[in-house]
């Protein structure tokens, strides 16, 4: 293992252990800080011999119509070698439940994803935030901060060891690294924007993504969006996070 990657996976391993305390539930669920990375998900994979659909058979992107690209997959998502700190994408909902198991963790329910990503639930949060107060965006009142398309003023001001990687895409500049942008409600990071997040609606075919994404503006970060996709859709910008079970 390169010297990089295991700096990597120790800041992600950090990362995860700090998580945020739900009140009111009986199993007190507890959220990952933040987005499972590419680290993570590798060592899932080297782990037990996992191999995601993507990886056989390419990831999918939009482009003025959904298309699928060999070589796309959690190890490059746009078809190049990225670094180990940027999100796990090109994931499905189910190979995302199975790596949360991998954890003894699961996905969050919608409701849940709510709960932690637009009510205050610390008791004594930093300023900025008020305790039991319930927020618009996952970032606060206002979007900015998050990496969004155009709405968040994330151009102006972009995270640290942000790639661009517009130059693959037909819309947008794509991710950044987890925990880069600015750190939200109950101290999670990219509730809202950088990636999708699956989570749970039922057990049926579409399942939910939350929080909006780099491919779109501030409205798709707000909880009543309703967005879902077919539970076994590997695309470029949807990732996910894991909860306590």
């Amino acid at each position: 293992m390169r010297v990089t990657s295991y700096i990597f996976s120790v800041i992600a391993c950090v990362m995860a252990f700090f998580t945020m305390p739900m009140p009111g539930s009986a199993a007190d669920l507890r959220l990952d800080r933040t987005e499972v990375t590419i680290s993570d998900f590798a060592a899932f994979a080297d782990a037990t011999g996992f191999i995601t659909a993507a990886e056989r058979n390419g990831g999918m992107v939009y482009e003025a119509g959904w298309v699928t690209k060999p070589n796309w997959n959690w190890r490059q998502p746009y078809g190049v070698p990225a670094p180990p700190n940027e999100p796990a994408v090109h994931i499905t909902f189910d190979e995302a439940e199975a790596y949360c198991r991998w954890r003894k963790k699961r996905l969050p329910t919608r409701d849940e994803w709510i709960q932690a990503g637009y009510v205050e639930s610390r008791s004594e949060p930093p300023p900025g935030f008020i305790a039991g107060k319930t927020y618009p965006y996952p970032t606060g009142m206002e979007p900015t901060g998050a990496n969004c398309l155009s709405a968040c003023g994330i151009e102006d001001n972009p995270p640290a060891g942000k790639r661009d990687y517009g130059q693959y895409l037909w819309r947008g500049h794509g991710h950044a690294p987890v925990g880069s942008t600015k750190k939200g409600v109950n101290g999670l990071y990219d509730m809202g924007a950088n990636i999708w997040e699956w989570a749970r609606l039922d057990n049926g075919q579409q399942q939910a993504t939350m929080g909006g994404s780099w491919w779109y503006g501030a409205q798709q970060m707000m909880a009543d969006y309703g967005a879902t996709k077919p539970r076994d859709m590997a695309v470029v910008y949807i990732g996910f996070r894991c909860a306590n079970p």
